[in-house]
């Protein structure tokens, strides 16, 4: 009885792994497929800036999202201040806030005559501010609407790992002399590792996957070339090229990450062991940094782009009364729910079928799959 239940959680865990793999695999599948002309027009004009692109938008987006997420996610977690126990929550509201929606914001209050300038027109009077005015376009832009709005899936998981690390590690530190800051490089950020690079993956593949926010500041990167092969050119085996190599970079890159870490362990199996971690309460100039800190990036990645929706909003009504909002509002959270059920139903049954059949090639497998977030 115990094995036949183990082989029909591996029947519908294998299911769903490959329901979910379909895409992957169809890609992987049609890359030797006949393609167009615009392979070669490709080839000879824009292919290397795309793929120039797409390497500089990635490495820019993770390297400002790791400094972002691990910083505010060591403050909120080894430290209190005033609001910290705000600010831990809080921050997780730039997930509310699509890359492309912080683009237009971002544009709109920066552009020549924009929100700033009537900010400034208003408190100022009359002037050429336009010209003092910095402006974030091209890849600058898109740099920066991609890590505010997603470095929380770095600072959610690096929270998380350095929520549960023991008091023990941070004993180790002063006992050896280590200051705080080389504590946190030695001792406490290495321990947080796999966490740490399972919120850069996910922030990797999306920014690979974005299409809305580099297409609004003209960037060409390999997304716009899936879209223009298919779309414009109507060649969907070349859109799958692109696709692949994309695929294969990101796997690239994880399985560089894998063997960069070797046997290295990064959690400890003795049993008993766990010191639960004492916040240290900071005062004075230390509280009102730490506090600055996370104010501002909580105000760049979630209050900024909301002030600029709302002063859309009261500066043109029309627009709102123009849009179905009701029905605009039930069909998201519709999709929302039904989503997150099939979400849910489909992990449960992966992973736990993973851990009761323990099949190498069932792991392989799901894990393929969970790329298909690329």
């Amino acid at each position: 009885m115990y094995f036949n239940k183990i082989n029909i959680w591996f029947l519908f865990s294998l299911l769903v792994s490959i329901i979910v793999a379909i895409p992957i695999i169809t890609v992987f599948t049609s890359f030797f497929e006949d393609t167009s002309n615009y392979y070669q027009i490709l080839k000879d004009t824009f292919l290397f800036e795309y793929i120039f692109n797409s390497i500089i938008l990635l490495v820019g987006v993770l390297a400002l999202t790791f400094l972002i997420g691990t910083s505010i996610a060591y403050l909120v977690s080894f430290y209190k201040f005033p609001l910290s126990n705000f600010f831990k929550w809080a921050l997780i509201l730039s997930f509310a806030v699509p890359p492309y929606i912080y683009a237009y914001s971002l544009t709109a209050f920066f552009e020549n005559y924009g929100t700033l300038y009537s900010i400034l027109k208003n408190v100022f009077g009359e002037g050429n501010y336009n010209q003092s005015i910095p402006k974030f376009d091209g890849l600058i832009g898109a740099v920066l609407s991609l890590s505010f709005s997603l470095f929380a899936y770095v600072y959610i998981l690096s929270r998380a790992s350095f929520q549960y690390q023991s008091q023990n590690l941070i004993d180790l530190g002063r006992n050896l002399g280590f200051s705080k800051m080389k504590s946190f490089y030695s001792l406490i950020l290495p321990a947080a590792r796999p966490a740490i690079v399972a919120g850069l993956s996910l922030v990797a593949m999306e920014t690979l996957a974005e299409f809305g926010a580099v297409d609004f500041f003209s960037i060409n990167t390999l997304t716009t070339g899936i879209y223009n092969s298919w779309i414009t050119f109507d060649d969907l085996a070349f859109s799958n090229r692109i696709s692949f190599f994309l695929l294969l970079f990101i796997f690239a890159v994880f399985i560089l990450e894998n063997l960069s870490r070797k046997k290295a362990r990064y959690h400890s199996n003795t049993k008993g062991g766990f010191k639960q971690k004492e916040k240290i309460q900071l005062s004075g100039a230390k509280a009102f940094y730490a506090f600055s800190i996370c104010l501002v990036v909580f105000f760049l990645s979630f209050l900024f782009p909301l002030s600029q929706m709302l002063y859309w909003t009261l500066k043109f009504p029309e627009n709102l009364f123009d849009l179905p909002v009701i029905t605009l509002t039930l069909n998201t959270l519709y999709l929302v729910l039904l989503s997150s059920l099939v979400l849910i139903t489909f992990s449960l049954i992966s992973n736990y079928g993973n851990r009761v059949s323990k099949n190498k090639t069932l792991n392989a497998l799901s894990t393929l799959s969970i790329s298909g977030y690329a």
